[in-house]
């Protein structure tokens, strides 16, 4: 077992600001995909993702064209801040990963289509991947014409050290499933293996010919091959590897490369003309040149893209929603219609029930019951905050399946009278629940309304503000003194084991774990071990979707919102469609319009 810190431990600012920080979008209630304006003006679908594991057709380049496409062009790009991580072994959080996404590839990715359906294809592989002995072998074969920016050959070596490289000391940020299966030590494989630069190798990976990577994990895993998609995962390279330095100008092998980052200011792509799109089923790669410029904050990022003048007409951006500030002149005014991107997140956010202090189910399901979803909403914005959450898992995670067992969709309000007649039928009206919450403006509100509403439902609530940078170490605690409390997640891989596993497998309660409601089911656990040995992904979603149900039926959550963003780009951009994945705009799909 693992546990995941994803693109996200997702952070109260980036929910309780809405469109500021991370969400936006105009549906209610409906789970809504990623969309695009291209040149089409089309940016409402409205659907859960499908993901469908690839062929050696589907692997093959070139990428789909976008009709109507050119290429040429410089593209700007206005974000807030500068990118954590570059080197690809210390890359976790999503912005991060969107970049990479230009300059290096992994054995792995995802083609996404229009409509925001992805499906996994080989990157630098020809293939998904072959498995065998169980789950436990994985070999891949990479294609012919993948090379570095030097024009030199892209090896299986290099991939070999690559995934050597997350053993170091420098690159801690970066995931750690595959070091923990490969090793047979989830938590000190460090000192199995201490990574490259002691001159050892580590054996479990295997390069019989240029062509061949074979992994020997000690552990069964049948969705690997998801797992190589991380960014984490991606390739380095071995002769031009910089240690540190790495991290501010990886070496490329994807469609373009770094010719120069002023930290925190500006950073500038090229095209790389020794990658080859026949090679890419991912990657269009249109424009010659992105040139970032970093540090506008919400507001004025938000202006400059509805002024959409000069150069701003060619920018887009991968980490500026809309400024609270502006929902509503965009979304009324139709000259913004065509150069909204908006949809669905990764993430749900979700209030956690400590069942080590809320041990009886039937108050868990009446605290469901009684939520105020609407009036958190209103309070925070309206629709923009995000859509309702009936499920743990987001629409856009592999198998998800629509339910409500709380009626939250037909009473988004809170029912306060089943819900105190539940309680007065187990004899618990007056029960003490203590919600602790993220001390900002928007949550302070929040939890006005929350109290409210859990006391008309004949609760007795006590609200305890906790500081927003370390509320998931406080509610990490397995020890901590509070009944309920806020957090959010989005999966590492779009496939059920990321959810489930960390947040709700018993032996993932301890200090510091995501399993926030310290939830420890043995049916669970036992569910989230059979689901994850299925190596049908199709039916393995199935029992993900039904792990759901019966996570919910035991109620240690109350599920908040589906996360939505919106996002406006320049007149001159066509093809701009949010990435299901990373939430920002796919800058490797888009071009300039002449």
């Amino acid at each position: 077992m693992t546990t995941s810190r994803r693109t996200f431990l997702i952070s109260a600012t980036a929910v309780a600001a809405a469109s500021t920080m991370g969400l936006a979008g105009c549906s209610s209630g409906n789970a809504g995909g990623g969309s695009g304006s291209g040149s089409n003006g089309k940016h409402d679908a409205a659907k859960t993702s499908k993901i469908a594991v690839g062929t050696k057709a589907d692997s093959t380049g070139p990428a789909p064209e976008a009709p109507g496409a050119t290429k040429g062009g410089t593209v700007q790009v206005i974000n807030r801040g500068d990118f954590t991580h570059l080197d690809p072994q210390r890359i976790y959080y999503a912005p991060n990963s969107s970049l990479d996404l230009m300059v290096t590839r992994a054995l792995t990715g995802y083609k996404i289509a229009d409509d925001g359906s992805m499906t996994l294809v080989g990157d630098l592989a020809t293939d998904v991947g072959t498995v065998s002995d169980n789950g436990k072998t994985w070999t891949f074969t990479l294609k012919d014409g993948l090379k570095w920016e030097d024009g030199s050959a892209v090896t299986s070596a290099d991939v070999k050290y690559s995934i050597e490289r997350g053993f170091a000391d420098f690159t801690t940020e970066g995931a750690t499933y595959a070091q923990g299966w490969l090793t047979g030590s989830l938590t000190d494989f460090r000192k199995k293996y201490s990574g490259p630069y002691t001159g050892k190798s580590l054996d479990a990976v295997q390069t019989p010919d240029d062509k061949t990577v074979v992994f020997k994990l000690q552990t069964a895993r049948q969705d690997f091959n998801f797992t190589l998609a991380m960014y984490t995962y991606a390739v380095a390279s071995k002769k031009h590897d910089t240690k540190q330095a790495y991290d501010k100008k990886p070496y490329s092998c994807g469609p373009y490369r770094i010719t120069s980052h002023v930290t925190d200011k500006s950073m500038e792509l090229v095209r790389n003309e020794h990658w080859d799109p026949k090679t890419d089923p991912i990657r269009n790669a249109y424009p010659d040149k992105f040139e970032f410029e970093f540090g506008p904050t919400s507001l004025a990022g938000t202006d400059r893209f509805i002024a959409d003048a000069g150069k701003d007409k060619y920018a887009v951006t991968i980490d500026i929603n809309v400024a609270t500030e502006r929902v509503q002149t965009v979304l009324t005014d139709p000259k913004f219609k065509s150069r909204i991107v908006q949809g669905i997140g990764s993430g749900t956010s979700m209030w956690s029930i400590n069942t080590t202090r809320i041990t009886d189910t039937e108050v868990r399901k009446a605290l469901n019951i009684a939520w105020p979803l609407q009036q958190i909403r209103q309070t925070a914005g309206g629709d923009s905050f995000g859509d309702y959450a009936t499920t743990i898992m987001s629409p856009l995670v592999s198998g998800y399946e629509k339910f409500d067992l709380y009626g939250k969709l037909t009473t988004p309000t809170g029912d306060p009278v089943k819900a105190k007649a539940m309680l007065k039928k187990i004899g618990k009206v007056g029960q003490k629940i203590v919600l602790a919450y993220p001390q900002t403006d928007t949550y302070d509100k929040i939890a006005v309304v929350i109290q409210r509403a859990l006391e008309k439902a004949g609760f007795n609530c006590i609200t305890k503000p906790v500081d927003q940078n370390s509320m998931y170490d406080i509610f990490g605690k397995v020890d901590n003194k509070y009944d309920v409390y806020w957090t959010a997640w989005s999966a590492d891989w779009p496939t059920g084991y990321t959810v489930f596993q960390p947040l709700f497998d018993k032996g993932t309660v301890f200090d510091n774990s995501p399993n926030y409601a310290h939830f420890t089911s043995p049916a669970v656990t036992k569910a989230i071990a059979a689901a994850t040995a299925i190596a049908d992904q199709e039916q393995a979603g199935k029992a993900w979707a039904a792990l759901d149900k019966q996570i919910m039926e035991q109620a240690p959550v109350i599920p908040e919102f589906y996360m939505r963003r919106m996002y406006l780009h320049g007149s001159k951009v066509g093809n701009v469609q949010m990435d299901p994945n990373f939430d920002g705009c796919m800058l490797y799909k888009l071009y300039v319009k002449k």
